[in-house]
């Protein structure tokens, strides 16, 4: 069986940097999940000390507070500021960005749309900038019922499908006189996406690795599935099933934005004895 790598796949430039951050921080706390892939957070305490806190009241007595790479909600910010913790920020840059957009916009009075889920970490983050509040969509028929007036700015989660956010500013244009349309969609996920596309057309098989609570590998694995009914989303070596790759002849191989190589690597080694 042919193992066939998207031409784009793995760490994006946000993910290496929080990385890097925090294995130069060492004995610190992050606040909330660093990443979203279990198994290099696990690398990262047993090599680094570098624990987790789920919430503000876990962080304790801790000197040392990393921001994780979603970013954190305005008020949790403040918060920490006001502790007079060391604040270590490996916040994406990708994602600073809407936070930007978001602050500036509704201090000029448009009202906010956020595509993209509304408990997810980075929205959440990005919604607490809008002065007065934020409307978070998933779907063009979320917006049907809403009262949308007459100004409108428009961002991104940074992980979703540029398809669906077409959707959605299409609808806008239609229904809003004055839209300004942000397109915060980073092009470490763009280029994923296309690549896991080209992939799963080539491939009769197709495995996405990575955190199964991340989105932006949950999005690699619906594109693939489009082109390739057997393609499935795993977090590491242990998830895969030999059956899968009975009478295969191609298989592709894409993973989310926060799997580390190591994992990768341990994956295709797997999937090479199946097909001993």
């Amino acid at each position: 069986m042919e193992i066939k790598l998207a031409k784009s796949y793995g760490f994006c430039f946000g993910v290496k940097r929080a990385i890097e951050i925090a294995e130069d921080s060492k004995n610190a706390i992050t606040m909330g999940p660093l990443i979203h892939n279990g198994e290099e957070i696990k690398r990262l305490q047993e090599n680094f000390s570098v624990r987790t806190a789920h919430d503000m009241s876990e962080i304790g007595d801790e000197k040392r507070v990393i921001i994780r790479t979603h970013g954190i909600t305005k008020e949790d910010l403040a918060t920490l500021k006001a502790s007079g913790k060391e604040i270590i920020d490996a916040t994406c840059p990708f994602v600073t960005k809407p936070q930007d957009i978001v602050k500036e916009m509704s201090e000029q009075k448009y009202k906010i749309i956020i595509f993209g889920d509304a408990n997810h970490p980075e929205v959440r983050g990005v919604r607490s900038y809008a002065k007065n509040g934020a409307l978070v969509v998933l779907s063009v028929e979320e917006l049907e019922s809403e009262i949308l007036g007459p100004k409108v700015a428009l961002v991104s989660q940074t992980t979703r499908k540029i398809s669906e956010f077409q959707k959605i500013v299409a609808y806008l244009v239609q229904h809003v006189s004055e839209v300004r349309v942000f397109n915060t969609i980073c092009n470490a996920t763009f280029e994923n996406q296309d690549a896991v596309l080209d992939v799963a057309k080539e491939s009769d098989v197709v495995v996405v690795i990575g955190g199964k609570n991340s989105s932006n590998t949950k999005q690699l694995l619906t594109i693939a599935k489009a082109h390739c009914a057997d393609s499935y989303l795993v977090e590491n070596e242990t998830d895969l099933s030999a059956a899968w790759f009975e009478g295969k002849k191609v298989c592709g191989i894409s993973a989310g934005a926060s799997t580390p190589d190591w994992i990768i690597e341990k994956v295709i080694a797997k999937i090479r004895e199946f097909s001993i």
